[in-house]
């Protein structure tokens, strides 16, 4: 028993009961290894206790749950647990196909297409793989919230119907084929059948087979003919009608052979609903009467050769009199269980009877029997022989035609189609030309060219007149209106619209620039009137120039002139190009853009300047005396220097900005000179102001040398 809360199979955690069917319940759980939501479904009690079900139900379900395709709920696992079997398949937020039709009363008939068809590809994806779903029908098609088609339940039907379960657990015998209900041999074009009466319902509303019980019904669907779509729903195309019929033929071989075709068609109707393009076999094409062609008659020659009327008749002869000596009494058999009767001839051989033991009416029928087939035999000869030298040649082998002739019926007033279908019973060609009238409804026949009674050949050409409708009535005037406005004019006078666009530099985006018929001409009523909406002016386009190496005020000079605007100008730095000029820009050069177009481009910085630091600690040189005070001199490589002086070591430098990425460091010790000073103990100058110095030097100059540094790039 499914409680809600418990784990089945160490995962799946029940949360909600969401559906319930004739085998199974469905419930919605979390997967919570893989952390999604699933659908599980759980045999009832009395499947779960039938082994062999169960048997073939799990290796059907497993084969089902190879299926991955986007039309197909599919399964994801099959497992058992304290005898509950179930199966774990994707969870489908949506409504049943059978709820939706019942919600819409019917579907339209492109939506009904399209359902059919997305059907039938998942149908097809499992018969690629050969697996049969035994049960199409409404209830088994999910349509998911985003308008995804979904088939489920593969695998259980096969598993169903090998068990005899009966007809209310496996659902409705409203989509049975045939050969289902008959319990004969169903492969996938009792799927194709199933599919037809399920577009069937979908169309009209209805099933196209009902009964107060499923037998009378199952009866319907092996002998009755299905009835026509149309008769409920008139709008319905001729090609779906023929669709919907070439599914639900009661012979397989007449249906769709496979769900490809049927596709083909499906989609075909949506393309070209009025086209009569479905091609329907017809049931007495295997057995037609075929003219006898040269190939084969040179075919029989070969292997019969050429045998004279003389001689057929010699031998046909021959045979019936053999046959009437062989004749013997008749032998019969009994089983061992049973008495034979006590007759004393019975025990005599069969040697010991001779001609005139035998029974003269066994006799005469007997030979009666032997002429008569001694005279098809020799009729077939000579038809034979004739053929082959050449007396019943036509010439080009055809079927002799229908020399009687037919009685023309009346149609004058019937609907064109009905008319047409009746004439063509008759083997009469039917053409179709139609005039205005006021009096006749549309698509009636006005007149028939040949009358009613005459007697014509068959393939006669009929022509009949039929009605277009009245003369017309006066067409609105709506240039210049709102599209919206000017169409719902045209509605209200009974006329339908088709819209295309243009440009138009006068008249406003949305607005009616001209309609045909134009207003104030006559139309018939429900015709179409092609209206033609602006777009507003017509888009004028220019070439982009090419600006790359321009400077700015040339670019967007440039720019101008061919109409169109400058837009985001940015600055990078690049190697090649020369500060000031255009890099790049947004729209490729000779590229073809709406005047008006803004165009961004990119300037050029130049090349980037990298600069260098020198960090580090400068110690005190070999021969330094401790306290001298000393030049710290660092030469970078392209000439710049920098000059510290010190008395003590280490000496710590930190310097960036340098251009050049290494340089040299040197310590000196400078020679040193006493400026002179006057008496009064002030520093001498010269007439120029200039520091006037002893010329005998305190100190001798000491160079300590230099050595080489590398500098860091700064960042």
């Amino acid at each position: 028993m499914i409680i809600l809360g418990m784990l089945i199979g160490d995962r799946y955690e029940i949360l909600d009961k969401i559906g319930t069917g004739g085998m199974s319940d469905v419930y919605k759980a979390k997967d919570h290894k893989l952390n999604r939501f699933v659908a599980v479904k759980v045999l009832k009690q009395e499947f779960s206790e039938n082994t062999n079900f169960v048997s073939k139900f799990r290796v059907e379900a497993q084969a089902a749950a190879g299926l991955m395709h986007p039309n197909i709920v599919n399964v994801y696992d099959v497992g058992e647990e304290e005898g509950i079997y179930y199966i774990v398949m994707e969870l489908v937020e949506g409504i049943t196909l059978k709820n939706y039709i019942e919600k819409k009363s019917r579907l339209s008939i492109k939506e009904a297409i399209s359902i059919a068809i997305q059907v039938s590809m998942g149908i097809e994806a499992a018969h690629n793989n050969h697996i049969i779903h035994r049960d199409i029908k409404p209830q088994n098609i999910i349509i998911s919230k985003d308008g995804k088609v979904k088939v489920t339940d593969f695998g259980i039907a096969k598993a169903a119907t090998s068990n005899t379960i009966t007809s209310n657990v496996m659902g409705s015998v409203h989509y049975t084929s045939p050969e289902q209900a008959r319990g004969g041999f169903s492969d996938e074009k009792s799927d194709i059948y199933s599919l037809g009466c399920t577009m069937f319902e979908m169309l009209t509303g209805h099933v196209p087979f009902d009964g107060e019980t499923t037998v009378a019904i199952a009866i319907k669907h092996i002998q009755e003919e299905m009835p026509s779509p149309r008769e409920y729903v008139s709008e319905i195309p001729v090609c779906v009608e023929k669709i919907i019929f070439k599914c639900t033929q009661k012979s397989p071989d007449r249906r769709y052979q496979n769900m490809g075709e049927l596709i083909v068609d499906l989609k075909k109707s949506l393309i070209t609903p009025d086209e009569d393009f479905v091609t329907m076999i017809d049931v007495d094409t295997s057995a037609a009467t075929k003219a006898i062609t040269e190939e084969d008659m040179a075919e029989i020659k070969e292997r019969t050769g050429s045998i004279a009327v003389e001689e057929v008749h010699m031998r046909l002869n021959e045979e019936a009199a053999k046959a009437k000596s062989r004749q013997k009494p008749v032998h019969v058999v009994y089983d061992e269980d049973e008495e034979e009767p006590d007759d004393p001839e019975d025990e005599e051989d069969d040697d010991e009877y001779d001609d005139d033991d035998l029974d003269p009416k066994m006799e005469r029928i007997t030979t009666i029997l032997a002429i008569v087939a001694a005279v098809i035999i020799g009729i077939i000869a000579l038809v034979l022989v004739a053929n082959a030298i050449g007396i019943f040649k036509g010439s080009d082998q055809k079927e002799v035609e229908q020399t009687e002739d037919i009685e023309v019926i009346n149609v004058v007033g019937m609907d064109v189609e009905s008319a047409k279908a009746a004439l063509e019973k008759l083997s009469l060609k039917v053409e179709v030309t139609y005039e205005e009238s006021d009096e006749i409804e549309e698509n009636k026949v006005i007149s028939q060219s040949v009358k009613e009674g005459e007697m014509v050949a068959a393939e006669t050409v009929v022509t009949l007149t039929v009605s277009s409708g009245t003369a017309g009535v006066d067409v609105p005037d709506v240039t210049g209106k709102e599209e919206a406005a000017a169409i719902a004019e045209l509605n209200a006078a009974g006329f339908k619209v088709s819209t295309d666009t243009d440009y138009d530099d006068d008249v406003e985006e949305g607005y009616v620039i001209s309609q045909s018929p134009q207003g104030g001409e006559k139309a018939t009523e429900k015709s179409n009137i092609k209206l033609i909406i602006s777009m507003g002016p017509a888009v004028k386009k220019t070439d982009v120039p090419d600006l790359r190496g321009l400077s700015e005020s040339a670019a967007k000079d440039k720019l101008n002139s061919a109409n169109l605007k400058a837009g985001t100008v940015t600055e990078e730095y690049h190697d090649s190009v020369t500060a000031g000029c255009v890099i790049s820009q947004s729209y490729s050069p000779g590229m073809e853009v709406e005047e008006g177009t803004a165009v961004n481009f990119v300037l050029s910085l130049g090349k980037k300047e990298v600069k260098y630091n020198y960090v580090g600690s400068i110690n005190a040189p070999t021969g330094y005396v401790e306290g001298t005070t000393v030049t710290i001199t660092i030469t970078a490589a392209d000439g710049e220097k920098r000059t510290f002086t010190t008395s003590s070591f280490p000496f710590n430098v930190n310097e960036s900005g340098f251009k050049a990425a290494s340089g040299t460091v040197s310590i000196k010790k400078e020679t040193t000179q006493q400026p002179k000073k006057d008496e009064a103990g002030n520093i001498a100058t010269d007439e120029f102001g200039n520091v006037i110095y002893e010329n005998v030097e305190t100190e001798v100059p000491v160079d300590f040398g230099s050595q080489t540094v590398n500098f860091t790039q700064a960042q």
